[in-house]
């Protein structure tokens, strides 16, 4: 973006960020563990769409905690480390970064680290404060924060008081309850009972909003992000009687007629 201004050339710009991920007590928590472990631990949880953190109650907690622990163990063993299915980190640098993340609240599912192998297990923590430092970066690690909240208002307070993400995700089985976050909150994208399957679709725009990024593409819209869309309006020389109304000297009956010549219609002409 930097280079691009030295021209005024315009940008896209898909970046990160804090992926929130509601977790409404009417659901199903084995089903939400499934797609919540999956695209957490998805290429190790480095990929900028990952859900970053779980709001919910402390009671929805309580449900959902061993069922993420039961779809772990189902992708990918007794024993992550050894599981063909689960990716390493991308290099020391950020093994060092993630494994003093596993330092932040308290661990209940995983936890483990191997730097010889870059091996970070996909862990699940519990009782995080919203000042702790895995609350301040994109995680971009298999590993996932559990923050409680006692209502939907709270956890809609909860996203908005902080940058806008890149993605959002809510599971419920109340189409109200999502569709409540959907009009009260700002994100790049948005899915419902779901992980980010939303860019996949080339029919749906991809990109940031605010800190995450600006601009969008995929499909068609990857087109329009990339071309000019020019303004064009052709004229006939003639009528100039009709325009001549557009001149000085200029009178309140003239101005009158030009404001409503100008005003908002459904076609798509323009009287003057």
């Amino acid at each position: 973006m930097t280079a691009a201004a030295k021209h005024l050339t315009p940008v896209t710009l898909e970046l990160g960020g804090k992926n929130p991920c509601y977790v409404d007590d009417n659901c199903d928590p084995e089903t939400v563990a499934n797609r919540v472990a999956f695209f957490r631990c998805f290429n190790a949880g480095q990929t900028c769409v990952a859900p970053d953190y779980v709001l919910c109650s402390p009671e929805m907690q309580t449900r959902l905690v061993p069922a993420l622990q039961s779809a772990i163990t189902r992708f990918y063993g007794d024993d992550p480390q050894s599981s063909p299915n689960l990716g390493r980190i991308i290099n020391e640098k950020h093994f060092q970064r993630l494994r003093g993340l596993l330092s932040c609240g308290r661990v209940a599912i995983g936890g483990q680290s191997d730097e010889s192998d870059l091996y970070i297990a996909p862990t699940v923590l519990v009782d995080v404060q919203e000042t702790e430092p895995v609350m301040q970066e994109e995680i971009f690690g298999p590993i996932l924060p559990i923050v409680n909240v006692r209502s939907l208002g709270q956890a809609i307070d909860f996203i908005n008081r902080r940058e806008k993400p890149l993605a959002l995700y809510v599971f419920s089985k109340s189409s109200q309850v999502v569709k409540r976050v959907l009009a009260q909150t700002s994100s790049g994208g948005f899915c419902g009972n779901d992980g980010f399957m939303h860019l996949t679709l080339a029919s749906l725009p991809f990109g940031g909003v605010g800190s995450s990024g600006m601009g969008n593409y995929h499909g068609r819209f990857s087109f329009d992000t990339f071309s000019h869309h020019r303004a064009c309006l052709l004229r006939p020389p003639g009528l100039e009687k009709i325009y001549a109304i557009r001149y000085p000297p200029h009178t309140p009956r003239n101005l009158r007629v030009l404001l409503m010549a100008m005003g908002t219609r459904s076609c798509s002409c323009t009287l003057l």
